[in-house]
C-alpha cells in the first residue's frame, strides 16, 4: 500500500469546494497491481475533482488516453482510445466500508483517500470486451463470420411414442 501513497488526496487542509487533482500512469502504476493486464503501454492522463462539503466528499475520476490491445480476429497490437469517468461519494464513518460502489465510507480519523483501486477499476473498465483493431476489413469480417459456428435451430422432430407415454404420466399428476 505505501508505492500506492502517490495517488492519496489529503482533504483535511483543503477547504469546502472543489480542488482539482492530476495524474499521469503508465505501465508502473499497473505493477502496483498483482493482476495480469489484457492491455500493455497505458498512456493514461487521470482528472479527479474532489468537491469538498463539511459532512463527506464528492469524487469524480476521469480518464483519458490509450491502451495497446491485442485483436481477437488478426492477433495484432493496435492502440485502442479509452475515456471512463465514475462518480464516488466518501462519507465517515466507524471503519472502512466499500461495499457499496457508489459509496465508500472512511474512518473519521483519515486525512486523506487513496484513489488509486478507483483509478485502476475505472480503466479496467473502459477496456472492450471484444478487441477488434480497426485496420479489421469488412471482408475479415465477413470470412471470420461464415466460419463462425451457428445457432443450432431446433429442429422439428417426430416425437418418440416412448417418451409420449411418460408425458402422459406426467400430465395425469
Amino acid at each position: 500500500m505505501d508505492k500506492l501513497r502517490n495517488y492519496d488526496i489529503s482533504f483535511s487542509g483543503l477547504k469546502n469546494g472543489r480542488h482539482k487533482f492530476k495524474f499521469e500512469i503508465d505501465k508502473t502504476f499497473f505493477q502496483l497491481f498483482d493482476t495480469d493486464q489484457e492491455f500493455t503501454n497505458p498512456r493514461i492522463a487521470v482528472d479527479v475533482l474532489l468537491d469538498k462539503h463539511t459532512t463527506f466528499l464528492e469524487f469524480e475520476i476521469k480518464i483519458h488516453g490509450t491502451v495497446e490491445l491485442i485483436c481477437d480476429i488478426t492477433n495484432k497490437e493496435f492502440d485502442h482510445p479509452i475515456e471512463n469517468q465514475i462518480r464516488v461519494l466518501v462519507k465517515f464513518g466507524e471503519e472502512y466500508d466499500d461495499s457499496n460502489e457508489e459509496v465508500i465510507t472512511i474512518p473519521s480519523t483519515d486525512h486523506a483517500f487513496n484513489t488509486a483501486q478507483l483509478i485502476y477499476e475505472n480503466v479496467a473498465l473502459s477496456i472492450p470486451m471484444k478487441k477488434i483493431s480497426p485496420d479489421v476489413s469488412e471482408e475479415d469480417l465477413k470470412i471470420l463470420d461464415q466460419f463462425s459456428p451457428k445457432d443450432i435451430e431446433e429442429e422439428e422432430h417426430d416425437s418418440d411414442p416412448r417418451w409420449d407415454a411418460l408425458k402422459k404420466l406426467k400430465d395425469k399428476n
